[in-house]
């Protein structure tokens, strides 16, 4: 036992010893595993736009995404959080007529820009014609998706219209028809994981032949 107790005292004398060595030294490594982290007060700037054809504005820490500014700010929850990363097309708003993955850009990056989001096409008395024709084709399940699907599906067909050529466009020349091919193309960036894409592609088609 007294072995046992002699060789634990050596081994906490080394272990100490080692450290009033490495910090006499100046070693680098302990030497900043020891030096606190300073983190600097959040830089915060006064951000305007119109959201849903009102105008709004908003002090917000610059590293704000347009999505948590929606969500969390001004209380729009209809534009949905999926991955954060824009990978399932859930947060799609529409800046200026286009749509965007509201989780990829700041807020301080669209400043005096239009913003609709899906609060905006309509209400449940005085629907869109874009999500009247999804819950007649019933275009969605568990709706989780549904809004970001809507505001793609209106600036899709917008896109068509102007003569924007997706990668399905067969003739750059020829003027760009609302097509299934060309549907499902533009909608990829958009995710259903319930699957609803065929009642999703028929929705637009019954609403660019009523616009037609």
């Amino acid at each position: 036992m007294s072995f046992v107790r002699d060789l634990e005292l050596s081994r906490r004398d080394l272990l100490v010893t080692t450290a009033s060595a490495a910090v006499a030294a100046g070693l680098p490594g302990l030497a900043a595993a020891q030096t606190p982290t300073v983190v600097g007060a959040p830089v915060v700037s006064g951000v305007s736009f119109r959201v849903n054809g009102e105008e709004r504005r908003i002090d917000l820490d610059l590293r704000t995404t347009l999505l948590d500014t929606l969500r969390e700010h001004l209380h729009l929850t209809g534009t949905k959080k999926g991955c954060d990363h824009g990978q399932c097309g859930a947060c799609t708003v529409m800046v200026n007529g286009e749509r965007v993955y509201s989780c990829l850009t700041l807020a301080v990056m669209n400043e005096g820009a239009e913003i609709t989001t899906i609060e905006g096409l309509g209400t449940p008395d005085a629907m869109h014609a874009m999500q009247d024709a999804f819950v007649r084709h019933d275009g969605y399940q568990c709706g989780y998706c549904t809004p970001g699907q809507i505001c793609s599906a209106v600036a899709v067909l917008d896109e068509i219209a102007s003569g924007v050529p997706s990668h399905a466009s067969a003739d750059l020349l020829v003027p760009v028809a609302v097509t299934p091919e060309e549907i499902r193309e533009r909608m990829s960036g958009n995710i259903c994981r319930c699957g609803a894409y065929a009642n999703i592609v028929d929705a637009m088609i019954d609403v660019a032949e009523n616009q037609a």
